[in-house]
């Protein structure tokens, strides 16, 4: 029996957005931090990465094709590509399905990177069990919120809160997660 846990680690602006309007960070680039702010840690505990296409996109594009996760196991979800390249692994299946045999197989926990279209449905199918969420001193007004509207609600259990230099990180469980 695996207890695999499926995560969300993000960083938002205070009044809640994930990116400006042109899916710039430079806000939360310029905040000082403390070392790396608990990424390397938390990246030790994790195996596999979710994300979805324009996650992917972006990613690929800022980073100049030096896809960051080259040593987990990646998948993008994504309606029109297929197959696998040299780092990911295209999805297009039942994702409360896919997820769960995920959960039930051996190893770390499993890191849902983004973007908000594919958190959203995880989060309308109580999917994810953990949320780590740093918040950056700043208020950008306008972007990509980091929580689209829903219709449902969650009870969370505040777990841990940590500093980093500006940065406040707030851990909360999913009060319904099922143990598997």
């Amino acid at each position: 029996m695996t207890n695999r846990k499926l995560i969300l680690y993000i960083a938002t602006s205070l009044d809640g957005f994930i990116a400006d309007e042109s899916e710039s960070l430079e806000w939360l680039l310029k905040t000082e931090g403390e070392g790396d702010n608990g990424y390397g840690g938390f990246y030790e505990t994790i195996d596999t990465v979710l994300l979805g296409r324009r996650t992917y996109d972006w990613i690929m594009k800022h980073e100049n094709g030096n896809f960051p996760y080259k040593d987990k196991k990646c998948y993008v979800f994504s309606k029109s590509l297929k197959g696998k390249n040299d780092y990911v692994e295209f999805m297009n299946e039942d994702i409360p399905a896919f997820v769960k045999k995920l959960k039930g197989q051996e190893g770390g926990d499993i890191w849902i990177v983004g973007g908000g279209e594919l958190l959203s449905y995880f989060i309308k199918e109580r999917l994810v069990d953990r949320f780590i969420v740093t918040f950056a001193p700043a208020l950008i007004g306008r972007g990509i919120p980091l929580f689209k509207e829903n219709d449902i609600e969650m009870d969370l259990e505040l777990k841990s809160v940590r500093r980093f230099n500006q940065f406040a990180e707030l851990q909360y469980d999913y009060k319904g997660a099922p143990v598997l």
